[in-house]
């Protein structure tokens, strides 16, 4: 039953979605309106991949949005001083990283709990960006043609953020189903007890996984600075919440150690077709957060009934 439901029921819910949404408005199929959604979903659909390995350990991450606006508004301020934007973007990158290895460190080192490390980390990650900016947006990025491309441009008539997006769930589906690490991270998700026993490193493992998490994360605060052509201090809130949604309705359980990243890219769909669908429907954003935080609860009591 848990197998039918990682694999089937989030795939059958995304066709009779869109087959609602095409019925009731017929724009949706227009290729214009494909291409922004794939561009809309691309940000919480890198977030969304980088969740997935935190929840298969049993852990959780709601400081990705915070990351995603502080290291946003850091690779801002090093364009803003002159720094080339391809650097800055790499360097905003890293710096992701690093903020999730803190998370890891705290998890596995200190033997907290990850929604208490991670929601003071929130706190002090979106405190930081404050400071940083001011409190004000931060713009004067420059012109840089292949910092606009990364965030509005196309290849081969498809958002270079969707590309960057399917790239990079290649990558993470690669080290999660055909790599030793994968299967750590399975191990330590279903016992984490006996993953020490056998010999795994699991706070190696964590730490790393963590720091996939805020490398994600960053990389799509990047992508949103250069949509925006400007770093915004409140970017990245609530986002947690989004990727989440997408990593349970696509089967992974909270509980950790069954999930797959495929069906977190079916949730990332599920969320972007439902968000796009209201808006062309024209419901208002009020009742927009109503439908969806009613879809989040309907997700995880399937997942807590399965589990």
């Amino acid at each position: 039953m848990a197998s039918m439901w990682q694999k089937v029921i989030p795939l059958i819910a995304l066709v009779l979605l869109i087959i609602t949404v095409t019925i009731m408005n017929p724009a949706f199929l227009d290729p214009a309106n494909i291409m922004n959604l794939l561009r809309q979903i691309s940000i919480n659909g890198l977030i969304a991949f980088g969740m997935t390995f935190v929840i298969l350990t049993g852990g959780i991450d709601l400081s990705v949005g915070s990351i995603l606006a502080l290291s946003s508004a850091l690779a801002a301020i090093m364009m803003t001083s002159g720094i080339d934007p391809i650097l800055a973007v790499i360097i905003g990158v890293l710096l992701g990283a690093v903020f999730g290895a803190l998370n890891g460190i705290l998890v596995s080192k200190g033997n907290l709990a990850p929604f208490i490390v991670t929601l003071a980390t929130m706190t002090i990650f979106r405190g930081l960006t404050l400071v940083f900016t001011d409190g004000k947006p931060i713009t004067g990025l420059g012109d840089s043609y292949a910092f606009q491309l990364f965030g509005k441009g196309y290849f081969l008539g498809i958002p270079v953020p969707a590309v960057t997006m399917i790239i990079a769930f290649v990558i993470l589906w690669f080290l999660l189903h055909k790599m030793s690490f994968g299967r750590k991270t399975y191990a330590i998700g279903g016992n984490e007890k006996a993953a020490k026993i056998s010999g795994i490193k699991v706070d190696r493992v964590k730490i790393f996984i963590y720091s996939i998490s805020g490398m994600m994360a960053a990389l799509a605060g990047m992508i949103l600075t250069s949509r925006l052509n400007s770093a915004q201090p409140t970017a990245g809130t609530s986002y947690e919440m989004d990727a989440i949604a997408a990593v349970v309705l696509g089967g992974t359980s909270l509980a950790g150690g069954k999930g797959r990243i495929a069906g977190t890219f079916i949730g990332v769909l599920i969320i972007g077709i439902l968000n796009n669908g209201m808006n062309l429907l024209g419901i208002s954003s009020f009742y927009q957060q109503v439908v969806k935080g009613v879809v989040i609860l309907i997700a995880v009591l399937l997942d807590r009934k399965k589990s």
